[in-house]
């Protein structure tokens, strides 16, 4: 008797809970379900970072910019313009070539 009374008890305690959610069927779509009209339910669709954006150039090395020094200086330019990209690969590898470059003259 114990044992049936834990399965009853178990699967009403089960029933409860399931009854308790909102459930979404294939057939519901989601705005069905929202009945607050200030709600949307639209997919976000979240922009790139900026650093993506504002600085889409191929990553060149240091020796690459040792070896292009009017392209390092040119890099280097951008970066002080635009503090959001200064922690990029380029702006720290064209800074670092700079300093090689102007350290042996």
């Amino acid at each position: 008797m114990k044992k049936n009374k834990l399965i009853l008890s178990v699967a009403a305690l089960a029933l409860m809970t399931a009854a308790s959610f909102n459930a979404i069927t294939a057939e519901t779509t989601p705005a069905d379900t929202d009945s607050n009209p200030n709600h949307s339910m639209k997919r976000w669709v979240y922009p790139e970072p900026a650093k993506k954006e504002l600085n889409n150039k191929a990553e060149q090395t240091v020796a690459w910019y040792v070896a292009n020094t009017k392209e390092a200086q040119e890099q280097n330019q951008e970066c002080h313009d635009n503090p959001s990209i200064q922690s990029t690969p380029n702006c720290v590898n064209s800074l670092h070539a700079l300093q090689i470059i102007f350290a042996g003259r």
